[in-house]
């Protein structure tokens, strides 16, 4: 730590809470905070940049906030997310509450009043009860009232954000604190690096020999692989266990790329027969929730899976939705470990009755879908606009694709393969709109690849204004709006018969691709499969920020995506309204 200030008459130095935040983010290995500057934090990233960490100034605190969650899942290491007060603290929440869901380590570090103030009502500038605001939200909150404190501050996020299941975790820093001065001898000696942070939890032998004898037993066993084992980041020991095995595999979204979606025993393209036909149920880093329809009903087998195997870190996930036959607690890589030591050499692999029948719809499928992927109307479809994507992602497979949208994000996540792990990034367990260009963003810094952003019209909305974020930074993002003018469709009719337009359709033919030229980027117009295919060319080619306006049908596209039965459907409406019944 070098010497802030020195006091008058004196060879003692000090410093302050401004320093001591800052040297305790460097000490536990940060290296990038995400923030949007303002009052009580702008002098704060001024600091934090002058000893060395890369800032990142966003226009909406959400988008930083996704950012910092998606450099979570990416790295194993808390993403740092840095807010004003109040309104600015609220925006960065969503993205809190984000990683929260979807088990990523964030830590949100916001301005806040004084409790003097706070606690009595009395009307501070932007007053608000942060820390109560954001517990629901988190998986710890913390306030920080003393400068001597930070150092213990900052260890206590880092640790609750990364042990057991990964979190949010906010911390809240009033205005004051980071004004505080002390010895500076005595503020080196308070900060604290927190060591293994990522530590081992063994199963416990009986949980593993118990696992084993249920697959055993199993006669058409399904393996569905989640986005928990992706961050584990144990890729080959995940290969391994699912090779061993020998069973086909369906990878959630994120999780696809940990073995490649052209694997042999990846069932992407027969979701609907090993869903139906599954009689046992092998969980790694997946949770039974809506994803999956909470392991019952539509899509699963008439008289229910008989067993499922779980692993989770989380002992309280076990059992949440169904009767988990084999829980193995712990960490994914002791669990796969533990299991592969257990199996052996002498394990019998499924009948081939099973894996041929899942072989042939796989190859039914795809071969059902592959024209269409090749046509090249003009406006294009969503098929023959991702079979671009597929493409150029099985040409540049170190590219990180980030995806969103409702038809966008659906289409794309069943039509393009994804080769290496952690090579995609998407709305996450809560589906949410918005995480676009904040994920890009990290995606670009924290890994320095070349990323591909395919966005919904709508979802590109969210977020559209960090355009201006990716060009300041001059990052190899290109960005492809699928823009079918609306919210799922743009053909929509104003069901009043008035003059606005239908509450789902844009304007018209709208020129996207300005948005970037106007900050100094690239931006092209994509009528068909060949001009969008020469545009990500050149995109891929420079290095660029790019936008490509891709224009696509506006009948293309169904309600909803794949997800229309959550829509709650009027019996009145197809009644008093033709156009309801469409």
């Amino acid at each position: 730590m070098e010497l802030r200030v020195t006091e008058a008459g004196s060879n003692q130095g000090v410093t302050d809470g401004f320093h001591l935040l800052t040297d305790a983010l460097k000490l536990n290995g940060v290296k990038t905070i995400y923030n949007v500057p303002g009052i009580p934090i702008t002098d704060l990233g001024r600091y934090a940049q002058a000893q060395g960490l890369r800032v990142l100034s966003f226009r909406h605190e959400q988008h930083a906030g996704y950012a910092a969650a998606a450099a979570g899942f990416l790295t194993k290491k808390p993403g740092i997310c840095m807010t004003v007060s109040a309104p600015g603290f609220l925006n960065g929440l969503t993205a809190l509450a984000h990683a929260t869901t979807n088990c990523w380590p964030m830590i949100l570090i916001s301005g806040s009043s004084e409790r003097e103030i706070v606690d009595l009502q009395r009307g501070d500038y932007e007053e608000m009860d942060q820390l109560a605001i954001a517990r629901p939200h988190a998986k710890a909150a913390y306030r920080i009232l003393r400068a001597e404190d930070i150092g213990l501050g900052v260890a206590r996020a880092f640790r609750a954000a990364t042990t057991g299941r990964p979190g949010g975790v906010y911390l809240d820093i009033p205005g004051a604190l980071l004004g505080q001065t002390m010895n500076e001898v005595e503020g080196e000696a308070s900060l604290r690096k927190v060591v293994d942070l990522n530590a081992a939890s063994v199963p416990a032998p009986t949980a593993v020999r118990r696992a084993v004898e249920v697959l055993k037993s199993a006669e058409r066993p399904l393996i569905i692989i989640g986005k928990g084992a992706a961050y584990a980041q144990c890729d080959d020991t995940v290969r391994q266990l699912v090779e061993t095995l020998g069973f086909p595999y369906l990878p959630m979204s994120m999780a696809k790329g940990l073995l490649p979606d052209t694997h042999p025993q990846c069932a992407s393209a027969a979701r609907s027969l090993v869903l139906k036909e599954c009689d046992c149920v092998f969980l790694v880093g997946a949770r039974l929730n809506w994803l999956l329809g909470n392991g019952e009903g539509a899509g699963w087998g008439e008289n229910g899976v008989r067993n499922f195997v779980q692993i989770d870190i989380e002992p309280t996930e076990m059992d949440s939705n169904q009767s988990i036959s084999a829980p193995l607690i712990g960490d994914i890589e002791s669990c796969a470990n533990a299991l592969l030591d257990a199996i052996g050499s002498n394990w019998t692999k499924p009948s081939e009755e099973w894996l041929g029948a899942v072989r042939a719809k796989v190859e039914f499928n795809v071969a059902r879908m592959a024209q269409r992927l090749r046509n090249n109307n003009s406006p294009m479809d969503y098929p023959e606009a991702l079979g671009v994507i597929k493409d150029v992602m099985a040409e540049h497979q170190d590219t990180v694709l980030v995806n969103e949208g409702a038809n966008a994000l659906d289409q794309c996540r069943s039509i393009v393969d994804i080769h290496q792990p952690r090579k995609r990034l998407d709305v996450g367990t809560w589906g949410v709109m918005g995480i676009g260009m904040g994920s890009a963003v990290a995606a670009a810094v924290e890994t320095g690849n070349q990323v591909l952003a395919v966005e919904g019209d709508s979802a590109f909305g969210f977020s559209g204004m960090e355009v201006e974020t990716i060009c300041r930074y001059n990052l190899p993002v290109c960005i492809v709006i699928l823009n079918n003018n609306g919210i799922y469709r743009g053909d929509g009719e104003n069901w009043g018969g008035g003059d606005d337009p239908s509450t789902t359709v844009f304007v018209k033919n709208s020129k996207y691709e300005l948005m970037m030229q106007a900050f100094g980027g690239s931006g092209a117009v994509a009528t068909n499969p060949d001009e969008l295919r020469r545009a990500i060319a050149d995109a891929f080619e420079t290095r660029e920020p790019t936008l490509i306006n891709a224009v696509i049908d506006e009948a293309a596209g169904r309600e909803s995506g794949n997800i229309g039965n959550l829509n709650p459907t009027s019996v009145v409406a197809k009644i008093r309204y033709p156009q309801a019944k469409k």
